[in-house]
């Protein structure tokens, strides 16, 4: 009966030291598994981090090309605006030159009205085209020659031309010297 015991208590403690190395095995499982998933987590993180990074930076790209765009469309905005203008200009000067030396009020008024509007047109960056220190094809349109100007001289200005903000909006019409 001795012996019995002795081999129940035997069978006792490896049924106590089984379960602890079992447990071990499983916790030794767990660990690893969880390191796994740690490592698996850390990857996903990392792609993640990349997605957002080229999100924003798209997005950046968008908000820099839509202002372009939108510089851009202004511009032509205001060209087609101030070249509709400048036929006011033209006539306001037409009629000026058409009354002569003769001074009246009407006269009077139209030229201050040119020199109001000229006054706004310039406020905006748009300017007169100088047709005073020679003969340039990049801001002038030779339509004819003069024949009481010098060589590359600017004659008679037909139609006076002008730039808005530095690019030139429409050449003056010049006769030139031959």
């Amino acid at each position: 009966m001795a012996t019995e015991q002795n081999e129940q208590a035997q069978d006792l403690e490896q049924e106590q030291v089984n379960p602890t190395q079992e447990s071990n095995e499983q916790s030794l499982i767990t660990v690893e598994s969880l390191q796994e998933q740690i490592k698996q987590f850390q990857d996903d993180l990392k792609l993640e981090k990349a997605r957002t990074a080229n999100a924003v930076y798209e997005a950046q790209k968008s908000v820099e090309r839509i202002q372009r765009e939108s510089e851009k469309h202004k511009d032509a905005v205001l060209e087609k605006f101030a070249k509709a203008l400048l036929d006011s200009v033209d006539n306001l000067e037409r009629a000026i030159q058409a009354a002569g030396d003769e001074q009246n009020p009407v006269l009077e008024g139209v030229e201050l009205t040119l020199k109001s509007l000229l006054a706004t047109l310039e406020k905006f960056g748009i300017t007169v085209v100088d047709t005073e220190n020679g003969f340039n094809a990049e801001l002038h349109q030779a339509v004819g020659i003069d024949p009481n100007a010098k060589v590359n001289e600017i004659g008679t200005v037909l139609q006076k031309g002008y730039s808005l903000n530095g690019r030139l909006l429409r050449p003056a019409m010049v006769m030139v010297g031959a």
